[in-house]
């Protein structure tokens, strides 16, 4: 332990604050700056510690965070003692009230609650710091050492006197459904600072070599563990690393439902790992103590290169993927994992618990959290008044979901083994099956470029449009083969060939998850260097910048998001929803508010109600698709904001849905709703297309709301024709096919419930959604039902939002049937 030094139990650049003590109870709190879990060591002659991590955020933003670990209740009642001595800083942030809103930056995370409920938390001002912060540090009983190229960054509880941070004890049990225990705000573990899938392949690369990844340092061969430590380890490395297309992809007439994240992942593994397993007569101690040792060992010594040769190894034997896949899925993912598992959270007791059961250990990586609400009163909702006769409309074209796939080849086997076919390494198929059609195909199969330059110069039939909204997903589906260049060239490329075709028209981009690499890897802003997204921010603001101002372009490039004014009286905000996805994971970090874009969120709410504004929100991710806390307190400031929230637009799903928010004191008031529009890209299954929303126009009162929106397509069987050119054609209009009165989301909200008890308009949407091309098989009720269960499920996990649909049934067989498998 070279180098420690006495810690310093508190700054001296600001001024400190005393928090008051408060009991220790499985659903009481207590004062700390955050709460982070505990690390139970079952190894003999080491003995239980209480770790703290203290760290600095990137020079450009300068905060300070402390953060402890606590261990039960018993280790919390003598950190209370400490705690009631601790003094924290408190000191104005460096952007001001204007920037984090008047909700400041408050936030936190309990142990095993729902996150987001209706409770409120209290506002407080951003978080303290400066150029005099603190270098980042880990701190061992009371001393510390530097760990190099590693900070993990966390807000303290509190930054003003009047205000009390709290916590609460880590293995709190959850609320039951719909009955959320009251808790103080904040309540939780750490914080992150600071505001704010997929790739090509190389060429010359072959699909069984590892890919090279550009612009980014390789770790060098270090020292050989034994397997015995290691394939443990690997085994839940290897769930976290690949995505949902290679661990479980569907087949090509599939019906894509959202996934279900690590959690689901990892039920669809655990039986073979624990078939892998048997023999080794693991017991909870020794599993513990096994964990341990390599968490221990790979923060001191990471064998990167033989992590990855097992992770392979593995992968191959539970055929997860065929071989090749498996082989450069692990190699593009290995060092992140490293890095990710090194700065994680993962105890061995919830690593123990996931392999061997809960007797050994409870698994909740991501626990519940709270954002603040301003403490300004919610006005009393008033729906928005319908457009005067004559009143003018404006049109927004939707483009999300491209995926153009460079290596697209006419005539290769859509049916491949890979998760993506249609491309040069598919093969031929066989004589009594047509290969790939020249402008898609009906299969696992993205788009060629000039599928996606006939859509761009197709579009004169349904314009003009005043505005372009963008959500993501520009690479291809090819996730274990992939590199920055090919990133770097998909952006270009497509931002490119759409400045082309929309000339003028502004347009509003939102960050996908397949942008980044290894897909779904989007660290948060206080991870530097090699691993952060900055290479992929700075890209997207220098391509971006014809369109976006200055402010915008300044928080995209830190953390993928931003707000501007597309016209007098409207705000548009793009949320980068990686930061909610269960897929990144990178939140095996923290996953409490990455990057405090909710909390901005709310500042850019409210100053919006204030000035009198409505606002758009565009994301990638839908948020009932989102991981639970944040899905919820997203939902809570959709509740608090729906008189100034005039519109919600997402992609990812690639099939045509929506989702609707309720009131959250009843579920029962529909208060908003947030529209999933179609993917451009075949993957899987499905026409091409793209959406077009008419909304309340630009003039002085203009509500901004959607008044409807049409879908167009390419039927793909008539353009694959011998001789035949692409017609794009409209496929419908919402108001006019569903008989709405108008698209607010009582319309919708009832329109779910008409289908419910209407087989044939059910049948009628079941088409639309998956752009005129369904699957073969029959949708039948349990499909059905949970079919109409998404489109009320705005708020993951969350089954009582669904309790109306099946009224002899309980909550439990709601729920049941809302996580049934992938596809129906």
């Amino acid at each position: 332990m070279e180098g420690r030094r006495p810690l310093s139990r508190k700054h001296t650049h600001t001024p400190s604050v005393r928090l008051p003590a408060r009991p220790c109870s499985p659903a009481a709190s207590l004062p700390e700056l955050n709460a982070r879990r505990a690390w139970p060591l079952a190894v003999p002659g080491i003995q239980r510690q209480v770790w703290r991590k203290e760290a600095a955020h990137s020079k450009s933003l300068g905060w300070a965070f402390h953060q402890p670990h606590l261990m039960g209740c018993q280790q919390e009642r003598a950190a209370s003692r400490a705690c009631d001595r601790k003094e924290l800083p408190a000191a104005p942030g460096p952007h001001g009230p204007s920037f984090w809103g008047r909700a400041g930056a408050e936030s936190g995370r309990g142990r095993g609650g729902i996150g987001g409920g209706p409770e409120r938390a209290q506002p407080t001002p951003p978080p303290p710091g400066g150029p005099g912060s603190p270098p980042g540090r880990w701190t061992v009983a009371g001393k510390q050492r530097k760990r190099k190229g590693r900070s993990c960054l966390w807000w303290p509880r509190s930054s003003q006197p009047t205000a009390a941070g709290v916590v609460s004890c880590p293995r709190r049990r959850p609320e039951p459904e719909g009955q959320p225990r009251p808790r103080p705000a904040g309540v939780g573990r750490a914080n992150q600072p600071c505001l704010g899938s997929r790739a090509m392949p190389c060429h010359g690369v072959s699909p069984g070599q590892g890919h090279p990844r550009s612009g980014r340092e390789h770790r060098p061969d270090r020292s050989r563990g034994g397997p015995s430590l290691g394939l443990l380890w690997v085994s839940l490395v290897l769930a976290l690393a690949l995505p949902d297309s290679l661990v479980l992809w569907a087949p090509a007439g599939a019906h894509p439902l959202p996934t279900q994240g690590h959690l689901a992942r990892f039920s669809r593994l655990v039986p073979q790992l624990r078939d892998a397993f048997a023999g080794w007569n693991l017991t909870c101690p020794v599993c513990k103590g096994l964990f341990t040792a390599i968490d221990f060992g790979l923060k001191r010594e990471a064998s990167v290169a033989w992590v990855g040769s097992m992770a392979i190894k593995l992968c191959k034997m539970l055929k997860i993927a065929p071989p090749t896949v498996c082989q450069s899925a692990v190699q593009l993912f290995e060092d992140d994992m490293v890095e990710v598992w090194t700065r994680s959270v993962l105890s061995p007791s919830e690593a123990c618990g996931l392999l061997l059961g809960s007797t050994c250990g409870h698994w909740d990586i991501f626990s519940s959290w709270n954002i603040s609400l301003p403490d300004v009163p919610k006005p009393s909702p008033k729906p928005p008044n319908p457009p005067a006769p004559g009143a003018p409309v404006s049109r927004i074209l939707f483009l999300t979901d491209l995926h153009w796939d460079h290596d697209y080849l006419e005539g290769t086997d859509p049916d491949c083994e890979n998760p993506l076919c249609c491309r040069q390494d598919s093969g031929l198929p066989p004589a009594s099956r047509p290969g790939a059609g020249y402008w898609g195909e009906y299969s696992k199969c993205d788009l060629p470029l000039r599928t996606l330059d006939s859509l761009l110069r197709g579009l004169d039939p349904a314009g003009p449009f005043d505005m372009v909204y963008w959500t993501g997903d520009i690479p291809a589906h090819n996730v274990w083969h992939q590199s920055r260049q090919d990133q770097l060239r998909a952006l270009t490329t497509i931002t490119a060939l759409v400045k082309k075709y929309l000339g003028p028209v502004p347009v509003y981009p939102a960050v996908g998850n397949h942008e980044s690499t290894p897909v779904n890897g989007f660290p948060p802003p206080f991870i530097e260097g090699n691993y952060s997204s900055r290479w992929l921010y700075e890209a997207m603001a220098k391509a971006w910048e014809p369109w976006l101002p200055a402010e915008a372009l300044h928080t995209l490039r830190i953390g993928g998001f931003y707000a501007l004014s597309p016209r007098p009286g409207l705000r548009l905000i793009s949320l980068n929803m990686n930061f909610c996805s269960r897929e990144n994971f990178w939140l095996l970090i923290n996953s409490t508010d990455p990057a405090g874009q909710l909390q901005w969120l709310v500042g850019e709410l409210q100053a919006a109600e204030d000035r009198g504004d409505k606002v758009h929100i565009i994301g990638h991710i839908p948020p009932g698709h989102c991981l639970k806390s944040w899905s919820w307190n997203y939902y809570r400031i959709v509740t608090r904001y729906e008189n100034t929230l005039a519109g919600q637009f997402f992609g990812h799903t690639h099939v045509d849905e929506f989702e609707v928010f309720y009131d959250e004191e009843t579920l029962s008031r529909p208060l908003s709703v947030a529209f999933l529009a179609p993917s451009a890209t075949t993957y899987i299954g499905l026409n091409p297309g793209y959406r077009v929303y008419q909304i309340d126009g630009n003039y002085s009162g203009s509500s901004h709301v959607v008044l409807d929106h049409e879908t167009y397509i390419l039927n793909l069987t008539q353009a694959n024709e011998v001789g035949a050119t692409p017609r794009w054609q409209l496929l419908y209009r919402a108001r006019e096919t569903y008989g709405l009165p108008n698209a607010l989301p009582a319309a919708w909200h009832d329109l779910v419930y008409r289908m419910r008890g209407d087989t044939r308009l059910f049948q009628t949407f079941w088409f639309l959604y998956h752009k005129g091309h369904p699957p073969s098989e029959p949708c039948g009720t349990p499909c059905r039902l949970a079919t109409l269960c998404a489109q009320l499920s705005a708020r993951s996990d969350s089954p009582a939002l669904c309790r109306h649909l099946m009224p002899d049934a309980g909550l439990p067989d709601v729920h049941r049937l809302w996580l049934q498998p992938l596809f129906c």
